[in-house]
């Protein structure tokens, strides 16, 4: 595991490979648009797709890479406006997306892996990102802007009256989040990563 790493993600091909993905899943970052039934500081981005395109082209780890890269990119460059929760929870809620998708395909790369993992990791992504929500995020997101994590609820109550809990603003607000990004990303990657992938790999 440790050789296969060292010549797919630690050889001159694969870190300019990274390099290059990791500044496109920046620069996709930068462009985000909020949803209606989420809080404003819940926004879309397609910064994972060049991280699932370069986890199913090159190796999982790669997909740890670059998805780290493009936030340490993003706080360098764009600042935070959230004292680093908002980039911490997409590094680690990314990696729950990307990690067990590249490790279904990596195990036998054929198209319906492909899909299975991308399904996986999108229902992944979602359940653990609940978790996290509920449990580390939210509470220091109430910390980060100096706020009463009711004030927060009250935010999603103002987009979806039926959010009136933690729980029922994790449940209506953050899985329809994820699961909407899951969807996307997966169904853009399913189209295009034959051909990004032929060009990644040389062929």
């Amino acid at each position: 595991m440790v050789e296969t790493i060292k010549k797919e993600v630690f050889s001159v091909r694969g870190m300019v490979e990274i390099g290059m993905l990791s500044a496109l899943s920046f620069v996709l970052m930068l462009f985000e648009f909020p949803l209606p039934f989420a809080p404003s500081f819940y926004k879309l981005d397609f910064s994972e797709l060049p991280i699932i395109i370069g986890a199913f082209a090159i190796h999982p780890f790669a997909g740890i890479m670059i998805e780290l890269i493009k936030v340490l990119l993003n706080l360098l460059i764009d600042g935070s406006a959230t004292a680093g929760v908002g980039e911490i929870a997409n590094f680690f809620i990314g990696c729950f997306y990307v990690v067990p998708a590249a490790l279904i395909y990596y195990h036998k790369k054929t198209k319906t892996n492909a899909v299975i993992g991308l399904c996986a990791g999108t229902l992944f992504m979602t359940a653990v990102g609940c978790l996290l929500n509920a449990y580390v995020l939210l509470p220091a997101y109430s910390v980060a802007f100096h706020m009463e994590i009711e004030k927060l609820i009250a935010m999603g109550t103002a987009v979806n009256p039926a959010i009136n809990s933690l729980w029922t603003f994790v449940l209506l607000a953050v899985a329809p989040f994820n699961l909407v990004k899951g969807i996307l990303v997966s169904l853009i990657t399913i189209l295009i990563y034959k051909r990004i992938s032929i060009i990644l790999k040389g062929n």
